[in-house]
């Protein structure tokens, strides 16, 4: 099984003068999932090489037995180190897509022309498609091949408005998750915050906030064993 992790490239967090990017947790607890599993994981970002980390993510209060077996991990460390460019990435070198999270999607993955194509080209061959925490927001301009929104009429979930109350970035970021999945039609839902809460529609998987990483993970891989039966 060939898997695809797709990072952001973006470090400004606003205008707050302060960092941001991917979420570690996010990436580690899945790539280990999907590792353990015996998958072969390629990462990739918009500007290719190393994506920019959040540095909050990686603060003692975040870090989990996942991330602190990633930064020990010298194939995983460098793997994140030279990161292909998503302009590079073809969907019929994979079995399907993850997108870990972190507030840097927000700004560049949500508007970028490569990864609006890759997604649907994933998703109009049959693959599944996978999206956490912020992460589901890079859906914003995906659509069906009926050219509607890709996430209207569909079971959906990401950061909620009251996680993002909860950090304090409601007026700092470009677009609210909960908010935007819903303006396109989406069927938002979520749990409590900060718990594991993931929603399957199809193809689709999304999940709610970082404890949902792992959760969201195992739902792919078995959503990509069900298309292969």
């Amino acid at each position: 099984m060939k898997i695809l992790i797709v990072l952001t490239s973006h470090d400004t967090l606003g205008n707050t003068g302060h960092k941001t990017g991917f979420w570690l947790e996010e990436l580690a607890a899945p790539y280990y999932v999907f590792k353990d599993a015996g998958a072969d994981i390629t990462l990739a970002s918009p500007k290719g090489g190393r994506p920019p980390l959040d540095p909050k993510s990686n603060e003692p209060e975040n870090q989990t037995e996942s991330t602190h077996r990633f930064e020990a991990d010298a194939t995983a460390m460098a793997a994140l180190a030279s990161t292909v460019k998503l302009a590079d990435v073809s969907q019929a070198d994979f079995d399907t897509v993850f997108y870990p999270g972190g507030h840097g999607p927000l700004w560049d993955l949500a508007e970028d022309g490569n990864s609006i194509a890759l997604i649907e080209a994933f998703l109009g061959a049959g693959k599944p498609v996978a999206l956490v925490c912020h992460a589901p927001g890079a859906l914003r301009h995906v659509k069906t091949a009926a050219g509607r929104p890709l996430v209207e009429g569909k079971r959906v979930t990401g950061f909620t408005n009251g996680e993002e109350e909860a950090v304090g970035l409601t007026k700092v970021v470009p677009f609210l998750v909960e908010d935007e999945l819903m303006a396109k039609g989406g069927l938002y839902s979520k749990g409590p915050d900060w718990s594991s809460y993931v929603v399957q529609e199809g193809l689709l998987i999304t999940g709610q906030n970082p404890a949902s990483s792992a959760e969201a993970a195992a739902r792919l891989l078995d959503a990509v064993s069900a298309v292969a039966a």
